[in-house]
């Protein structure tokens, strides 16, 4: 898996998924999982959708 989230998508996504994982905690509901798959993806630096369509914010070759 090559490196396809850039240092501006990786922040974004990271305070979206804190946010989303807040919000289904709170609101006692499942949807607080999608909040985990963005830190996931931020963990690895790795966007399936981004690999699928060939998009990279990646600075890295």
């Amino acid at each position: 898996m090559k490196s396809n989230l850039g240092r501006a998508d990786k922040i974004i996504r990271a305070i979206l998924g804190v946010a989303i994982i807040g919000a289904g905690v709170y609101l006692n509901s499942w949807w607080g999982l999608v909040g985990v798959v963005l830190i996931t993806e931020v963990l690895i630096s790795w966007c399936p959708a981004y690999a699928v369509f060939g998009v990279s914010t990646s600075t890295k070759k």
